[in-house]
């Protein structure tokens, strides 16, 4: 290309966050290219899943290859009947056709080249940013989005010491017998009869899993949030010991998933001259570990928001860049997001069994309470009475927990 041509817009990235806001971009008419190592066709891996209410409300609901109403949690101890009832979520929960998830989305950025290359090193000079390639190719552009994922090096930050990840081993495969109930999904299972007192004082994980039919099942061993995380060992033997105790075992495993991401990163500086999106943006919901629907919510007004500041020729990278920071992160969730990350560092200083009896509690809110809660779809005053209802109806114990000031 002309390395004298002006883009648009740069985004990193080839991965969810990328094209769900390339996408909406393209609908803006913009000089727009990506730059990433991986092919944005190279087929995803990873499993999303994700509450169907927040794709109908998109209308995307087509884009679901399997959806549940049969949901339920599991929060007692597995020692007495009353222990073994689930909790019925009566809220239907959807999987994510990965491959039409992508190909929607691919058609949606008709326009948009994406370059097979590696950002080294990104610059602003004369107004405009520069992105050095480790090619030696260098694009100019009016704007840089690192939509690249949490491990960005391009994306400033507050340090922090403690940054809580969320880990998991997962399997699909076919079982000895059903290690959930037919057309069922089992957002937790917190049942610890087949952990040691020894394990019992280690870091809590739940059971995440879903029937896929056919007799193939999707199990894993999920921790919510840990400091250092949990290794993928570590979680394969508790998923292993938990079958193992419901007298079930591996037949046929026909994909293995291995999951890490932070759930409590701070975020970014919004001074900086470089925009991001996704996880390099510290999307992740910090209560739930979940992203999709707020890249889904968020890119249209984003994308629309910088297409109207593009039309000012006077406004440089940096200006740019600060005006799409306060569109992605205003004041109203800046608010929600602290409140989050305030609610999971304490729920990190509780033991398996202060997290059960917190999450049985947690569910007994209303289904609009629990759910908007984690999606982050409720308004900032409502989420202040969520929270303030939960803790008034919670036991002491939990009460004392949420309390602590360390």
């Amino acid at each position: 290309m002309n390395n004298t041509e002006i883009l648009d817009i740069i985004i990193l990235g080839s991965g969810p966050a990328a094209l769900c806001l390339a996408s909406e971009l393209a609908n803006q008419d913009l000089n727009i290219k990506c730059i990433s190592t991986k092919s944005p066709y190279d087929k995803w891996s990873n499993t999303y899943g994700i509450w169907a209410s927040e794709l109908e409300e998109l209308g995307l609901e087509s884009l679901l290859s399997h959806r549940w109403s049969s949901t339920v949690s599991f929060f007692g101890n597995g020692l007495d009947k009353k222990g073994n009832l689930p909790t019925d979520h009566k809220y239907d929960y959807g999987l994510i056709d990965r491959e039409a998830f992508q190909e929607a989305l691919l058609k949606k950025c008709n326009g948009i080249s994406w370059v097979d290359d590696k950002a080294t090193e990104i610059y602003t000079i004369n107004k405009i940013s520069q992105v050095v390639c480790e090619s030696g190719l260098i694009l100019k552009s009016r704007l840089v989005i690192d939509a690249s994922g949490h491990k960005s090096k391009f994306i400033k930050r507050p340090f922090s010491k403690k940054v809580a990840q969320q880990a998991a081993y997962g399997i699909v495969g076919k079982f000895s017998s059903p290690p959930v109930h037919k057309d069922q999904f089992v957002l937790m299972d917190y049942r610890s009869d087949h952990l040691s007192k020894r394990e019992l004082s280690e870091s809590p994980s739940f059971l995440y899993a879903m029937d896929l039919g056919n007799d193939v099942f999707f199990v894993e061993e999920t921790s919510l949030a840990s400091f250092p995380a949990l290794s993928f060992n570590f979680l394969k033997n508790r998923l292993i010991n938990r079958l193992k105790k419901r007298g079930i075992t591996i037949e046929t495993i026909i994909h293995e998933e291995n999951c890490l991401f932070p759930m409590n990163l701070p975020l970014p500086l919004k001074t900086q001259p470089i925009l991001a999106f996704g996880g390099a943006a510290s999307m992740v919901h910090p209560a739930s570990g979940y992203m999709v629907g707020s890249l889904l919510r968020r890119a249209p007004m984003l994308a629309k928001q910088l297409n109207i500041y593009l039309q000012d020729p006077s406004l440089t990278s940096v200006q740019l860049a600060q005006k799409g920071w306060k569109i992605l992160w205003p004041n109203e969730l800046i608010q929600r997001h602290k409140l989050y990350q305030y609610g999971l560092k304490r729920l990190m200083s509780f033991d398996e069994k202060m997290l059960r009896s917190f999450f049985l509690n947690f569910f007994q809110l209303s289904t609009n309470e629990w759910a908007g809660f984690l999606t982050n779809t409720l308004p900032l005053p409502k989420l202040i009475y969520v929270m303030t209802k939960m803790f008034v109806k919670s036991p002491l114990n939990i009460k004392l927990g949420m309390l602590k000031i360390n």
